[in-house]
């Protein structure tokens, strides 16, 4: 690996990670009106949600990153960039919620970005096709964790929080704007094993992510 690569990857990984104020400051969302609605367990519960959500985000910065690392062709590694940058703004938005609602990020997020970064390098590994495939059922997994988010039952984001609601949903459309996108560019539907194992992966991120 190129010595200014490695130090771009580690960077990254530093700035997903360390802090829970937004990356971004220009994709900071706007001042947040009063949660006078929510009440003090509504919005723990809300920000434990989110803490899920920007766990979610924390692992799709390292697949990505991880995935553009092994790209084996110059598109392949353009298109997980410039996909990350994009997964940068959803970073921004659940940590400026999670502080707004009282809440903290998660305190294994590093953990979190390693597993995730070298799942990504191995997609990356394993050829064009096949990384973009890993990238569209990660997004298709995604989209239906964050549906249920918006369901108005359940165990969801409370009504009365449309400001959280706000951002989940314009995360889900972005993600399935991703998922479109690396199906178009050759992704290739992945075994059910693997869907499988993903999804049990990611049961065990969201069930920690909740109350740590």
């Amino acid at each position: 690996m190129q010595p200014d690569r490695f130090i771009a990857a580690f960077d990254r990984a530093l700035r997903a990670t360390a802090s829970a104020m937004p990356l971004n400051a220009a994709a900071a969302l706007p001042p947040p009106a009063q949660d006078k609605a929510l009440t003090p367990e509504q919005k723990a519960h809300a920000a434990a949600l989110m803490r899920v959500n920007h766990v979610g985000e924390v692992c799709a910065q390292a697949l990505y990153h991880g995935q553009a690392l092994a790209a084996s062709t110059p598109a392949l590694r353009a298109h997980m960039e410039r996909a990350a940058a994009e997964e940068g703004l959803h970073l921004d938005w659940t940590a400026t919620r999670i502080a707004e609602l009282g809440g903290r990020t998660s305190l294994l997020n590093p953990i979190w970005y390693a597993g995730a970064f070298a799942l990504g390098a191995l997609a990356g590994r394993a050829g064009d096709a096949v990384s973009l495939g890993f990238v569209a059922e990660t997004e298709r997994q995604v989209e239906s964790h964050l549906e249920s988010h918006l369901a108005g039952q359940g165990a969801g984001l409370p009504a009365a929080d449309a400001r959280s609601r706000e951002i989940v949903a314009k995360m889900r459309d972005d993600e399935a704007r991703h998922r479109n996108d690396a199906v178009a560019a050759g992704g290739v539907a992945l075994p059910l094993p693997a869907r499988l194992a993903m999804k049990a992966m990611a049961k065990v991120m969201t069930t920690l992510a909740y109350r740590v």
